[in-house]
């Protein structure tokens, strides 16, 4: 019987610190190569200006297989909706009977945030104190989670392109997790930080190179679909870049545009992040360096992270069985 956990079941057990385990084991996995995990499907609802992925793996390590189905929709917040929902469903790999179904939209959040901030712990500089945020969704609230988990963090400015948005957080993040965001005037402002990172859905750049400070680390989250861009190419020309997984990234991540265009090529990139937690590839060398975490979101966090609640939910009994 398939255990179903609810998004309210997950919560219970899915802590920022959890996650970031999780994460950073994902990567590790993820850089040994032992895995099976394709690149993401998509079906494109181009009339509704939204999309739908599906994201196997599986990590026979873990004992661990699955599937993640998810949407990203922009236009959801108008309809008081998600922009992001997700569900998981996890195998046994011995006979492929499901084994659990779970909400996957908190998972997606808290594992995207933890990715940046597994980023800002391996390539941001570590007297890193000044956070700043391009986009105020919900990616925005797991990366401040994230990244003050790992970083002496002392202030973060945030800006969006849509000011009651900007408002909402700014309140959200003081009355649910104490933390005090200041408004920053314009996007410019925001980017005058030691980390910088960029959850917009925007097609056009909005981060311009001359705003960027030598030794700024970027975490470049919202481009994860073909044709989305955050950051002016010229801007990665000067960067030392990190992706999450070359055949994601080259078709749908930060860098898939400038590539497309013939701004950049694959040899301007250093390498994945995970390559860089065991020591493989080199991230930043030095402290003026300014480097970039190409994010595209890989469904070997998702799993990681979702086998771990599921062992938690045994263990506690949490959650309901069902038949199918």
């Amino acid at each position: 019987m398939p255990l179903l956990l609810s998004q309210s079941d997950i919560r219970e057990i899915l802590t920022m610190p959890l996650a970031l385990i999780a994460t950073e084991q994902a990567f590790r996995y993820h850089a040994s190569k032992a895995v099976e995990m394709p690149p993401k499907v998509y079906l494109f609802f181009k009339e509704f200006r939204g999309d739908l992925r599906v994201m196997p793996c599986y990590i026979p390590e873990l004992r661990a297989a699955g599937v993640k189905i998810v949407n990203v929709h922009p236009e959801n917040v108008e309809r008081k909706l998600p922009t992001v929902m997700a569900t998981i469903i996890l195998i046994n790999p011995e006979t492929g009977e499901p084994i659990a179904i779970m909400d996957g939209t908190w998972i997606t959040n808290m594992r995207t945030g933890a990715a940046g901030g597994i980023a800002a712990k391996y390539l941001a500089r570590k007297d890193s104190k000044f956070l700043g945020l391009v986009g105020t969704g919900a990616q925005a609230e797991t990366q401040v989670l994230a990244i003050q988990e790992v970083l002496p963090i002392q202030k973060i400015l945030a800006w969006s392109p849509n000011p009651n948005k900007l408002d909402v957080f700014v309140e959200k993040m003081r009355d649910v997790h104490g933390i005090r965001v200041e408004r920053a005037q314009n996007v410019q402002e925001a980017c005058q930080t030691d980390i910088i990172s960029t959850t917009t859905p925007s097609r056009v750049p909005i981060v311009a190179p001359e705003w960027i400070s030598p030794g700024t680390h970027l975490n470049a989250i919202g481009a994860d679909a073909p044709g989305k861009e955050e950051l002016d190419p010229a801007l990665l020309k000067k960067s030392t870049i990190i992706i999450d997984e070359w055949e994601q990234a080259i078709h749908s991540g930060e860098v898939n545009v400038p590539i497309t265009n013939g701004v950049i090529t694959q040899h301007d990139i250093q390498g994945t992040l995970g390559e860089v937690i065991v020591g493989q590839k080199l991230g930043r060398t030095t402290p003026e360096d300014i480097t970039i975490f190409d994010s595209t979101g890989l469904a070997i966090q998702d799993l990681a992270t979702a086998h771990f609640i599921y062992q938690k939910a045994l263990a506690a009994n949490t959650g309901h069985n069902i038949f199918l």
